[in-house]
């Protein structure tokens, strides 16, 4: 069983100890069964079990992530916005998470990079 998020930062964290553990199930309960994911880069990932089918490429080349400091998290009943400034220079993370009925809480929304696209004139 795996631990369970029960403030919105916690997920952040225990994304990382998955991540670099290379338990791409891990990483996908940390989502909704429906959460989207944009990811990879100009893409959307739908779906719990799509999300660990994509996690198990990324983690088979075993990169390292390193934590990241979490800003302010805003909340307004179940839902919360959580965000990090990243250290890879990726612009941005944003993430919308809502809380469980347990009162854990499960990714909805993830924004992992916000880099500017290149637009064609």
């Amino acid at each position: 069983m795996y631990e369970k998020a029960m403030r919105p930062e916690d997920i952040t964290r225990l994304f990382v100890e998955r991540s670099n553990a290379g338990d791409a199930a891990g990483v996908a309960a940390l989502y909704e069964e429906d959460a989207v994911l944009a990811y990879p880069p100009g893409s959307q990932t739908r779906g719990r079990e799509a999300i660990r089918r994509l996690w198990e490429k990324v983690l088979a080349n075993r990169p390292h992530f390193e934590p990241e400091e979490p800003l302010p998290t805003l909340i307004s009943g179940d839902i919360a916005l959580t965000s990090t400034p990243p250290k890879d220079g990726a612009g941005a993370r944003a993430q919308v998470v809502r809380r469980q009925p347990d009162g854990s809480w499960l990714r909805v929304l993830d924004q992992p990079e916000f880099v500017p696209v290149k637009r064609e004139s």
